[in-house]
Protein backbone atom coordinates (compact mmCIF):
# COMPACT_ATOMS: atom_id res chain seq x y z
CA UNK A 1 0.00 0.00 0.00
CA UNK A 2 1.12 3.39 -1.44
CA UNK A 3 1.71 6.33 1.28
CA UNK A 4 3.40 10.36 0.73
CA UNK A 5 4.98 11.91 3.66
CA UNK A 6 5.53 15.59 2.41
CA UNK A 7 8.74 16.10 4.71
CA UNK A 8 12.50 15.94 3.62
CA UNK A 9 14.31 12.89 3.40
CA UNK A 10 16.76 12.40 6.48
CA UNK A 11 18.90 9.74 6.46
CA UNK A 12 19.71 8.27 10.12
CA UNK A 13 23.01 6.21 11.05
CA UNK A 14 21.31 3.64 8.79
CA UNK A 15 21.46 5.38 5.61
CA UNK A 16 17.43 5.69 5.50
CA UNK A 17 14.74 7.86 6.53
CA UNK A 18 13.35 6.79 9.77
CA UNK A 19 10.21 7.35 8.79
CA UNK A 20 9.81 4.76 5.30
CA UNK A 21 11.86 2.42 7.29
CA UNK A 22 9.32 2.49 10.14
CA UNK A 23 6.16 2.32 7.37
CA UNK A 24 8.03 -0.52 5.77
CA UNK A 25 7.99 -2.49 8.66
CA UNK A 26 4.53 -2.70 8.10
CA UNK A 27 3.84 -3.51 5.14
CA UNK A 28 3.67 0.44 3.73
CA UNK A 29 5.55 2.11 0.79
CA UNK A 30 6.19 5.16 2.19
CA UNK A 31 7.97 8.38 -0.63
CA UNK A 32 8.92 11.31 0.86
CA UNK A 33 8.29 15.09 -1.21
CA UNK A 34 9.67 17.86 0.31
CA UNK A 35 7.11 20.98 0.44
CA UNK A 36 9.14 23.44 1.84
CA UNK A 37 12.77 25.48 1.42
CA UNK A 38 14.35 27.43 4.16
CA UNK A 39 16.37 30.48 4.55
CA UNK A 40 18.82 30.93 7.00
CA UNK A 41 18.57 34.28 8.45
CA UNK A 42 20.83 37.01 11.00
CA UNK A 43 22.82 34.65 11.74
CA UNK A 44 25.89 37.12 12.93
CA UNK A 45 23.19 38.56 15.40
CA UNK A 46 22.41 34.98 16.22
CA UNK A 47 25.82 33.73 16.46
CA UNK A 48 26.86 37.01 18.82
CA UNK A 49 23.73 36.50 21.36
CA UNK A 50 25.45 32.58 21.98
CA UNK A 51 28.73 34.14 22.49
CA UNK A 52 27.04 35.75 25.72
CA UNK A 53 25.63 32.64 27.84
CA UNK A 54 25.72 34.95 30.70
CA UNK A 55 23.15 37.25 29.28
CA UNK A 56 20.37 34.27 29.17
CA UNK A 57 18.64 31.43 31.76
CA UNK A 58 18.78 28.94 28.82
CA UNK A 59 17.95 27.85 24.99
CA UNK A 60 14.29 26.63 23.95
CA UNK A 61 14.71 24.99 20.65
CA UNK A 62 11.25 23.86 18.77
CA UNK A 63 12.74 23.06 15.17
CA UNK A 64 15.28 21.37 13.52
CA UNK A 65 16.08 24.10 11.34
CA UNK A 66 17.00 26.17 14.36
CA UNK A 67 19.47 24.07 15.82
CA UNK A 68 21.24 23.76 12.42
CA UNK A 69 21.31 27.56 12.40
CA UNK A 70 23.21 27.07 15.73
CA UNK A 71 25.66 24.82 14.10
CA UNK A 72 25.96 27.23 11.06
CA UNK A 73 27.28 29.72 13.80
CA UNK A 74 29.59 27.53 15.20
CA UNK A 75 30.79 26.37 12.00
CA UNK A 76 31.44 30.17 11.21
CA UNK A 77 35.22 31.26 10.74
CA UNK A 78 35.10 27.73 11.26
CA UNK A 79 38.32 27.30 13.60
CA UNK A 80 37.71 30.10 16.05
CA UNK A 81 33.92 29.72 16.33
CA UNK A 82 34.37 26.00 17.08
CA UNK A 83 37.29 26.34 19.24
CA UNK A 84 35.86 28.94 21.60
CA UNK A 85 32.31 26.61 21.49
CA UNK A 86 34.32 23.85 22.79
CA UNK A 87 36.42 25.07 25.54
CA UNK A 88 33.83 27.23 27.17
CA UNK A 89 30.80 28.55 25.54
CA UNK A 90 29.38 24.70 25.60
CA UNK A 91 29.99 24.09 28.95
CA UNK A 92 28.14 27.45 30.27
CA UNK A 93 25.49 26.95 28.35
CA UNK A 94 25.45 22.67 29.22
CA UNK A 95 25.24 24.80 32.82
CA UNK A 96 21.45 26.64 32.22
CA UNK A 97 18.52 24.86 30.90
CA UNK A 98 17.93 23.46 26.94
CA UNK A 99 14.62 23.14 25.94
CA UNK A 100 13.57 21.50 22.88
CA UNK A 101 10.34 19.53 21.02
CA UNK A 102 10.57 16.09 19.63
CA UNK A 103 13.14 13.74 19.34
CA UNK A 104 14.41 14.89 16.18
CA UNK A 105 15.34 18.82 17.74
CA UNK A 106 16.80 16.83 20.67
CA UNK A 107 19.02 14.49 18.62
CA UNK A 108 20.64 17.51 16.79
CA UNK A 109 21.28 18.99 20.03
CA UNK A 110 23.30 16.36 21.51
CA UNK A 111 25.12 16.52 18.44
CA UNK A 112 26.51 19.86 19.36
CA UNK A 113 27.10 18.73 22.60
CA UNK A 114 24.14 20.37 24.29
CA UNK A 115 22.20 18.32 26.95
CA UNK A 116 18.14 18.87 25.80
CA UNK A 117 15.38 18.52 28.20
CA UNK A 118 11.43 18.66 27.65
CA UNK A 119 11.93 16.15 24.08
CA UNK A 120 8.76 14.23 25.21
CA UNK A 121 6.43 16.88 25.82
CA UNK A 122 5.50 16.54 21.63
CA UNK A 123 4.77 20.08 20.44
CA UNK A 124 5.42 23.94 21.58
CA UNK A 125 2.22 23.77 23.71
CA UNK A 126 3.22 21.19 25.77
CA UNK A 127 6.48 22.42 26.37
CA UNK A 128 5.73 25.54 27.01
CA UNK A 129 3.91 24.09 30.14
CA UNK A 130 6.58 22.18 30.76
CA UNK A 131 9.43 25.31 31.07
CA UNK A 132 6.44 26.86 33.02
CA UNK A 133 6.39 24.56 35.37
CA UNK A 134 10.29 24.31 36.18
CA UNK A 135 11.97 27.95 34.95
CA UNK A 136 12.86 30.66 37.81
CA UNK A 137 15.55 32.47 36.35
CA UNK A 138 15.69 35.98 35.80
CA UNK A 139 17.48 36.16 32.54
CA UNK A 140 15.82 35.47 29.38
CA UNK A 141 15.75 31.88 27.67
CA UNK A 142 17.12 32.82 24.16
CA UNK A 143 14.64 31.32 21.30
CA UNK A 144 15.82 30.90 17.21
CA UNK A 145 13.16 30.54 15.20
CA UNK A 146 11.52 30.33 12.12
CA UNK A 147 9.33 33.77 10.27
CA UNK A 148 6.15 31.39 10.54
CA UNK A 149 6.56 30.60 14.61
CA UNK A 150 3.30 30.34 16.47
CA UNK A 151 2.74 32.41 18.85
CA UNK A 152 1.71 30.16 21.54
CA UNK A 153 5.01 28.97 23.33
CA UNK A 154 5.93 33.14 23.53
CA UNK A 155 2.70 34.09 24.96
CA UNK A 156 2.43 31.44 27.44
CA UNK A 157 5.66 31.85 28.94
CA UNK A 158 4.69 36.20 28.66
CA UNK A 159 1.50 35.06 30.82
CA UNK A 160 3.55 33.39 33.36
CA UNK A 161 6.29 36.16 33.80
CA UNK A 162 8.85 34.23 32.25
CA UNK A 163 11.48 36.46 29.71
CA UNK A 164 12.29 35.27 26.47
CA UNK A 165 13.81 36.54 23.62
CA UNK A 166 13.10 35.53 20.22
CA UNK A 167 15.70 35.82 17.25
CA UNK A 168 14.33 34.73 13.77
CA UNK A 169 17.07 32.61 12.27
CA UNK A 170 15.23 30.97 9.16
CA UNK A 171 12.65 31.86 6.98
CA UNK A 172 10.52 29.11 5.07
CA UNK A 173 8.87 29.44 1.40
CA UNK A 174 7.01 26.77 -0.97
CA UNK A 175 9.75 24.02 -2.22
CA UNK A 176 10.23 25.40 -6.06
CA UNK A 177 10.14 21.62 -7.07
CA UNK A 178 7.14 20.46 -5.37
CA UNK A 179 4.29 20.77 -7.99
CA UNK A 180 6.66 18.71 -10.54
CA UNK A 181 7.37 16.27 -8.00
CA UNK A 182 3.57 15.65 -6.62
CA UNK A 183 2.81 15.57 -10.49
CA UNK A 184 5.27 13.13 -11.49
CA UNK A 185 4.23 10.63 -8.22
CA UNK A 186 0.62 10.74 -9.59
CA UNK A 187 1.31 10.03 -12.76
CA UNK A 188 3.62 7.12 -12.02
CA UNK A 189 2.04 6.07 -8.64
CA UNK A 190 -1.42 7.01 -9.03
CA UNK A 191 -3.84 8.29 -5.79
CA UNK A 192 -1.65 7.48 -2.58
CA UNK A 193 -3.77 5.77 0.32
CA UNK A 194 -2.64 8.17 2.71
CA UNK A 195 -0.90 11.42 2.71
CA UNK A 196 0.91 12.69 6.07
CA UNK A 197 1.66 16.63 6.51
CA UNK A 198 4.21 17.64 9.32
CA UNK A 199 4.11 21.41 9.58
CA UNK A 200 0.90 23.70 9.01
CA UNK A 201 3.32 25.38 6.43
CA UNK A 202 3.06 22.19 4.74
CA UNK A 203 -0.46 22.41 4.64
CA UNK A 204 -0.23 25.71 3.21
CA UNK A 205 2.10 24.96 0.74
CA UNK A 206 1.32 21.59 -0.63
CA UNK A 207 -2.71 20.96 -0.41
CA UNK A 208 -3.76 22.78 -3.13
CA UNK A 209 -1.33 20.87 -5.48
CA UNK A 210 -2.79 17.56 -3.66
CA UNK A 211 -6.39 18.63 -3.79
CA UNK A 212 -5.90 19.46 -7.71
CA UNK A 213 -4.06 15.97 -8.72
CA UNK A 214 -6.29 14.15 -6.65
CA UNK A 215 -9.49 15.26 -8.00
CA UNK A 216 -12.72 13.69 -6.85
CA UNK A 217 -10.34 10.47 -5.73
CA UNK A 218 -9.50 12.55 -2.50
CA UNK A 219 -12.64 11.09 -0.31
CA UNK A 220 -10.03 7.97 -0.34
CA UNK A 221 -7.43 9.26 0.91
CA UNK A 222 -6.78 9.13 4.20
CA UNK A 223 -4.55 12.47 5.82
CA UNK A 224 -2.76 12.11 8.73
CA UNK A 225 -0.67 15.00 10.53
CA UNK A 226 2.60 14.64 12.75
CA UNK A 227 0.87 16.53 15.48
CA UNK A 228 -2.38 18.21 17.03
CA UNK A 229 -0.85 21.75 15.37
CA UNK A 230 -0.90 19.94 11.91
CA UNK A 231 -4.19 18.07 12.27
CA UNK A 232 -5.80 21.86 13.20
CA UNK A 233 -4.48 23.50 9.54
CA UNK A 234 -5.63 20.14 8.02
CA UNK A 235 -9.73 20.95 9.69
CA UNK A 236 -9.53 24.19 8.92
CA UNK A 237 -9.30 23.07 5.44
CA UNK A 238 -12.40 20.98 5.83
CA UNK A 239 -10.53 18.20 5.25
CA UNK A 240 -10.75 14.83 7.70
CA UNK A 241 -7.81 13.94 9.71
CA UNK A 242 -8.00 10.05 9.66
CA UNK A 243 -5.20 9.93 12.21
CA UNK A 244 -2.97 12.27 14.50
CA UNK A 245 0.38 10.87 15.52
CA UNK A 246 0.54 10.61 19.20
CA UNK A 247 4.08 11.83 18.99
CA UNK A 248 6.15 13.59 16.49
CA UNK A 249 8.03 10.29 15.80
CA UNK A 250 8.25 7.60 13.24
CA UNK A 251 7.17 4.89 15.35
CA UNK A 252 3.62 6.80 16.37
CA UNK A 253 2.66 8.16 13.19
CA UNK A 254 3.19 4.30 11.54
CA UNK A 255 1.28 2.68 14.74
CA UNK A 256 -1.49 5.22 13.59
CA UNK A 257 -1.63 4.64 9.84
CA UNK A 258 -1.77 0.84 10.67
CA UNK A 259 -4.84 1.54 12.54
CA UNK A 260 -6.68 3.74 9.87
CA UNK A 261 -5.48 1.74 6.65
CA UNK A 262 -5.52 -2.01 7.91
CA UNK A 263 -8.08 -4.03 5.96
CA UNK A 264 -11.64 -3.71 7.69
CA UNK A 265 -12.25 -7.84 8.39
CA UNK A 266 -14.75 -10.02 7.06
CA UNK A 267 -18.15 -10.99 7.24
Amino acid sequence: MKVLLLKDPKEDDCGQDPYVRELGLYGLEATLIPVLSFEFLSLPSFSEKLSHPESYGGLIFTSPRAVEATELCLEKDNKTEGEVWEKSLKEKWNAKSVYVVGNTTASLVSKIGLDAEGENCGNADKLAEYICSRESSALPLLFPCGSLKREVLPKMLQDKGIPMESVTVYQTFPHPGIQGNLKSYYSQQGVPASISFFSPSGVAYGLKHIQELSGDSIEQIKFAAIGPTTARALAAQGLPVSCTAESPTPQALAAGLRKVLQPLPCC
